[in-house]
């Protein structure tokens, strides 16, 4: 079992941010949910819709939060994902984030982003050299990071795994459930699911 690190916050897309955490739970993984503080963080809903030149917004769900920022430990996580929606545009400026995105860099650990989600390490420096999917608009602002992008549902860049946004999450999921499964897991005290300590 890995424990995996979901990094949110308000206006974090639905769907990239509770699919990931039910997926792996529902795959026996301990999946903790982080946000700037410990109260539910508001989901919002993207969608596609005709006579938009953008995808519109409506409120959705709130996803209920383990530990805030400042409280994560991130050597005591095998894994981490970013959700997209409009969370990582702020949370991109946030210095826990950044040293929490930036260890499991370093460490060579298995990062999943999803559509928006790659701002965050692109605005870190983490991208250059690297080969990532984003939410098609964003391939300006990849190739700007040094990143080379890919207009795909799965990316897999050694331990890194990205795509466009929640439409690809069945590939990504699987993609990065592969990548989670060659990392290696390590035994896990504790339920799979609920809240934890940092």
């Amino acid at each position: 079992m890995a424990r995996v690190l979901i990094l949110t916050g308000d206006a974090a897309e639905e769907l990239d941010s509770m699919y990931p955490v039910f997926r792996l739970r529902e795959g026996g993984h301990e999946a903790i949910v982080a946000a700037p503080t410990t109260r539910p963080v508001k989901l919002v809903v993207h969608d596609f819709e005709p006579g938009w030149d953008a995808y519109t917004e409506k409120p959705g769900h709130q996803l209920p939060v383990d530990l805030a920022f400042a409280d994560v430990h991130p050597s005591r996580y095998d894994a981490l994902v970013i959700p997209g929606g409009r969370a990582p545009e702020y949370l991109r400026a946030d210095p826990d984030v950044a040293r929490i995105v930036r260890h499991f860099f370093e460490q060579g650990l298995p990062v999943g982003t999803i559509c928006h989600g790659p701002q965050v390490p692109a605005a870190l420096g983490l991208l250059r050299g690297r080969t990532t999917a984003a939410f098609p608009p964003l391939r300006t602002d990849m190739e700007q990071a040094g990143a080379v992008f890919v207009d795909a549902p799965d990316v897999v860049d050694g331990t890194m795994v990205s795509c466009r946004g929640w439409p690809d999450l069945p590939e990504w999921s699987r993609a990065f459930m592969r990548v989670l499964e060659k990392a290696g897991r390590r035994p896990v005290d504790g339920p799979a699911s609920g809240t934890t300590t940092g």
